[in-house]
């Protein structure tokens, strides 16, 4: 990793998390020796994996990486916390380690807080790895708060003219973020009682309520391999989707609005998610889904940051 620090780049610490993906991580650090940008460090924490990263991956030979062991799985919430407590940047940019950068990305990041100060985070455009052609990112829609979802612009489209265009948008995706160090001052870091999943959206809500926008970036590119971590059909994904889709209008939806969505819920999203869960015999995610759903009716909302 580049170390050098002249005065006109600010340090931007790149977090990413490993959890028994050694080799997934090993291939994330190798494309970050492509970046065009001088002054950078790697925080990596290793996420309570089962074989500890540093005996598989000698930070040595990355100079510049600094890894950070957790005993305890701390979900991508805690992990990403923790990699923030030992980052020295003026910017964090909180980064998935089953991704690919490319050259350009953490320039291209960086120049719209140069044009506008009320900026406070910046996103890449992201596709699939796999599939290079297809967008995972281009920003993002606003939340319904009437049912507790929104989605990213462009999500499973066909890259175009279309999703070029940088501008201001609604939330940040946890999967490539560039925050400046005045966000968190002001606002702190993200919520852990969300672990994983929602998180993402649950920050950026607290960073525009705190007076901050979130900028697509359309010439910064990222290529992310989806779903590595946790699977694309894994009960413990339906888990946290399900329970922090509730939190997360438990914390910013207003009276009436959550009235409206736990109506919208109970007739609507419960009976459809668990029947079609038991007809099709995947028995470990209806009890995922309703599992997610009883925690809300135990568990306060509030969350040390």
């Amino acid at each position: 990793m580049r170390t050098t620090s002249p005065e006109a780049y600010p340090l931007i610490s790149l977090v990413s998390i490993n959890y028994n993906q050694a080799e997934v991580t090993r291939d994330f650090l190798e494309s970050c020796r492509g970046l065009t940008y001088p002054n950078y460090e790697v925080i990596l924490v290793d996420n309570a994996s089962r074989q500890v990263l540093s005996s598989v991956i000698n930070a040595a030979d990355y100079p510049g990486v600094t890894i950070v062991r957790s005993e305890e799985n701390l979900g991508f919430t805690g992990g990403n916390n923790l990699g923030m407590e030992a980052a020295r940047g003026d910017y964090f940019f909180i980064v998935n380690n089953d991704t690919e950068l490319t050259p350009t990305l953490l320039d291209d990041l960086l120049k719209p807080f140069q044009q506008d100060s009320r900026i406070g985070v910046t996103c890449p455009k992201i596709k699939f790895y796999d599939h290079p052609d297809i967008v995972q990112y281009a920003g993002y829609n606003p939340m319904n708060l009437y049912t507790g979802t929104a989605t990213p612009v462009g999500l499973n489209e066909r890259d175009g003219e279309r999703f070029n265009h940088s501008g201001y948008t609604n939330f940040a995706h946890g999967c490539a973020m560039l925050v400046k160090r005045e966000v968190i001052d002001k606002v702190g870091r993200f919520a852990e009682r969300f672990f994983l999943y929602y998180e993402e959206l649950d920050w950026s809500q607290r960073i525009k309520d705190g007076g901050f926008l979130i900028y697509y970036q359309a010439s910064a590119l990222i290529l992310h391999k989806e779903s590595v971590s946790v699977g694309p059909a894994n009960p413990l994904k339906t888990y946290y989707l399900t329970r922090n889709r509730i939190l997360y209008m438990r914390r910013h939806g207003s009276a009436f609005q959550r009235v409206i969505f736990y109506l919208f819920f109970a007739t609507c999203v419960l009976p459809k998610h668990v029947l079609t869960y038991l007809i099709k015999g995947k028995f470990t995610h209806a009890k995922a889904f309703l599992k997610g759903l009883r925690w809300n009716l135990t568990s306060p909302s509030t969350s040390a940051v």
